[in-house]
């Protein structure tokens, strides 16, 4: 179904009126316009907030990142997450820094327990063993909900109450659909018609840039808030006019580290200084 709703979102992005010629603009002065993001430099810190669990079904679902251990942070080569699938009749699936995981869990309540776990055997070297994740998995009987700023967290708890592992969802579902390319490092270019569609959550990332069509992948960083990057982007091979906005918009994208919401119907992508590089400005595809 993602793949459907996918496809249907990149075709009506191809499909759609063009407002203009790029390929006659190759004169024109586009205008230079600052955006700026409200407390993007606020760095007052905010404390969590405990948050009460009434539908755990919506509440819970999905993938979380593992974050940090009976008070230490991981390190392992690969992301470790869990995806909890209530839909699947309480499967628990991821990853544990080395290999895949499969498994179920059992949720009263504030309790939770999770059992049957089957792995890959791929063989790894991580400074956070893997066998460790999954002992501390194994010790899991309570949980607790929190948030800090655009950030969920899922502590786990022993059977005495203490945390021994937190686990953490990125809010991106804000950069999910269609987006118009409005600004690439201050400069009005939405006259040239360069459109992306997002997936936060099956991480890739399409787009016609009035010349060439565009793919990547997306990668986070659950240390991080809002953190976002686009990778492994390439473009098909035609020549126009305006491909020096092309250029300009991958490299942008290359430099992306986070995001951040300016409105409702804007967002900015930001380098690792906090610099804005891009502004998306989103599109209600029909």
């Amino acid at each position: 179904m993602r793949k459907y709703i996918l496809f249907t979102l990149l075709a009506a992005l191809l499909m759609a009126p063009v407002t203009m010629d790029a390929h006659k603009k190759k004169d024109k002065k586009y205008q230079k316009k600052t955006v700026t993001v409200e407390n993007i430099a606020n760095n007052a810190e905010q404390p969590m907030r405990e948050v009460t669990v009434t539908d755990p079904a919506k509440q819970l679902y999905g993938e979380w990142d593992i974050v940090s251990m009976r008070k230490k942070k991981i390190y392992t080569i690969d992301r470790a997450y869990l995806y909890l699938d209530f839909a699947g009749g309480n499967k628990v699936y991821g990853h544990n820094g080395c290999n895949t995981i499969n498994g179920t869990f059992q949720l009263n309540g504030n309790n939770l327990m999770f059992s049957d776990f089957i792995t890959t055997d791929r063989q790894c070297h991580n400074v956070t063993s893997e066998k460790t994740i999954m002992h501390t998995l194994a010790d899991v009987r309570r949980y607790s909900l929190e948030t800090q700023y655009n950030a969920q967290y899922l502590n786990l708890m022993n059977s005495k109450g203490a945390v021994i592992m937190v686990l953490k969802r990125h809010n991106l579902d804000a950069m999910n659909g269609a987006w118009l390319i409005k600004e690439i490092d201050s400069e009005n270019v939405s006259e040239l018609n360069m459109r992306v569609v997002v997936d936060a959550v099956m991480q890739t990332i399409h787009g016609d840039t009035g010349c060439n069509i565009i793919n990547g992948i997306i990668t986070l960083d659950p240390t991080k808030d809002m953190a976002i990057q686009f990778e492994d982007l390439h473009s098909t091979e035609n020549d126009c006019e305006e491909i020096e906005y092309e250029t300009s918009l991958l490299l942008a994208l290359e430099r992306t580290e986070s995001c951040k919401r300016i409105n409702q119907n804007e967002m900015a992508l930001l380098d690792n200084k906090g610099t804005i590089v891009v502004v998306l400005q989103r599109l209600n595809l029909r």
